[in-house]
């Protein structure tokens, strides 16, 4: 089974996407960017879901600090903010790709399976 690191401090959400993916993946969960890093490091999860907006460190310099030691690991980034340029901006620090919130399942599954190949 795959490992998704969910990096998102919002209760709501978590509680979302771990509903979601719970059945299909291990899932650990980072409540803020600096934990993110962390937990990428001490767990090498096959994927990460990184909120943009996060107390400590952002997502984009989390994204930015995880790259530093793996450039593969597919990144998501997830952000309500759905203006022109912040998806170009997740990618420069680092995002595979980008998701803005809410989020739609079936794009998340598709982005999931593109990454993940199940």
């Amino acid at each position: 089974m795959k490992t998704i690191l969910i990096v998102e401090d919002v209760e709501l959400n978590i509680d979302l996407l771990t509903q979601l993916l719970e059945d299909d993946y291990n899932l650990i969960i980072a409540k803020d960017g600096a934990q993110g890093v962390a937990q990428a490091e001490q767990y090498k999860p096959d994927l990460v879901l990184m909120d943009i907006s996060l107390p400590v460190m952002d997502g984009y310099d989390a994204t930015r600090n995880i790259r530093k030691a793996n450039q593969t690991l597919p990144i998501i980034g997830l952000s309500a903010h759905a203006m022109n340029g912040d998806a170009d901006k997740a990618r420069a620090a680092g995002c595979t790709d980008y998701l803005t919130k809410p989020i739609d399942e079936n794009l998340l599954f598709k982005m999931l399976e593109e990454y993940l190949g199940n």
